[in-house]
């Protein structure tokens, strides 16, 4: 892996030093915050390609260093929680993160994310013999920009919500599963990815869409899954 520059974000330091070695043995550059005051001050002043951030920090938890990165920042969020329950992780990805880990986690799992996450983030938008510029009635992704308009005006989107957005625009009209969104934008398989997957749409239509529940572009085909209309 080329030489990239992780986050980590943790109110531990045991922790924080215990990611880093394993990073390191990556070839990953890791930079460390124990707050996310201090995290945002890190990403103002160094290149940073991906973030795992803890959610229960003093002085600024893990949820409001998110919502100010994603006013700024498109870079990919791993978040940390000690608590394993689906609303945690729902908010988790409600406010902007790509991915989620519960403590306490598995070293190798969490690196083999992080791998996949750096990835996406570098390799952003490429689809082999694809249209580089797709146009859907005023819905448009340009993948040589890695950008989305709607009538023109840019659409600020995470990476994961991006990749959703192109491969629904790349194949406008087929159905996808929700499995299959899953497995083709996480690069992993479908474990219970209903609430993942549905958490990513519903922000995508907030942004994409006039009216996000009566949808002109992403639409859902029950018991199927989605599809970006033509």
């Amino acid at each position: 892996m080329e030489k990239l520059n992780v986050l980590v974000v943790d109110d531990e330091k045991e922790i924080r030093d215990a990611i880093e070695i394993y990073l390191k043995n990556e070839g990953v550059t890791v930079l460390k915050a124990k707050d996310g005051i201090e995290a945002l001050e890190l990403i103002h002043e160094q290149e940073i390609h991906l973030i795992i951030l803890d959610i229960m920090m003093p002085k600024l938890d893990g949820i409001a260093a998110t919502y100010k990165i994603r006013a700024e920042k498109n870079i990919p969020i791993i978040m940390l929680s000690a608590k394993s329950e689906d609303t945690d992780k729902i908010l988790g990805l409600q406010v902007g993160a790509d991915d989620y880990v519960t403590k306490p986690f598995n070293p190798m799992e969490l690196v083999a994310r992080v791998k996949s996450q750096l990835r996406r983030y570098v390799t952003f938008g490429t689809f082999e013999g694809v249209n580089k510029v797709i146009d859907l009635n005023g819905l448009t992704l340009d993948a040589t920009a890695k950008e989305v308009k709607v009538n023109g005006e840019p659409v600020k989107l995470t990476p994961i919500e991006y990749k959703i957005v192109e491969l629904l625009m790349q194949h406008a009209g087929r159905v996808f599963s929700i499995d299959e969104i899953y497995e083709r934008v996480w690069k992993e398989p479908s474990y219970h990815a209903e609430n993942t997957v549905a958490v990513h749409i519903r922000k995508i239509r907030e942004k994409i869409e006039i009216d996000a529940k009566n949808p002109r572009y992403l639409k859902v085909v029950w018991g199927i899954g989605y599809k970006m209309e033509k």
